[in-house]
């Protein structure tokens, strides 16, 4: 059965949201380094969700690859980009990121088709 890489997306968001519930302080200061992380300076906001991706894809994160893709694709990231990402993790990941990196494909294309 496929991944729905949008519902593991929401998961991630809600897992988030009960952490602060539970958390507060560690998600208050996890959500500033958050921010502080992809916010546009030298590398715009797009190149570090690809950064962020690239990363999820080598430690093998499937909350890590649909958020992510989620995050580069709603900055402005290509089909493309993507592609090149998942390349350059599978260089650095070997072949259990070759798993993590057709996952991040996939959910590319879905939310890429979720907004036809």
């Amino acid at each position: 059965m496929p991944k729905d890489f949008k519902q593991v997306a929401d998961d991630v968001m809600n897992g988030v949201g009960l952490i602060r519930a539970g958390a507060p302080d560690a998600m208050k200061a996890f959500g500033a380094l958050s921010s502080a992380a992809t916010a546009a300076h030298a590398l715009d906001t797009k190149t570090k969700e690809l950064m962020a991706l690239a990363i999820g894809i080598a430690v093998h994160c499937d909350g890590c690859v649909a958020y992510h893709t989620k995050m580069a694709h709603g900055h402005g990231a290509t089909r493309e980009e993507v592609a090149e990402t998942v390349a350059l993790a599978l260089y650095m990941g070997g072949g259990p990121a070759a798993v993590y990196g057709a996952d991040a494909l996939r959910a590319y294309d879905q939310f890429e088709n979720d907004q036809s």
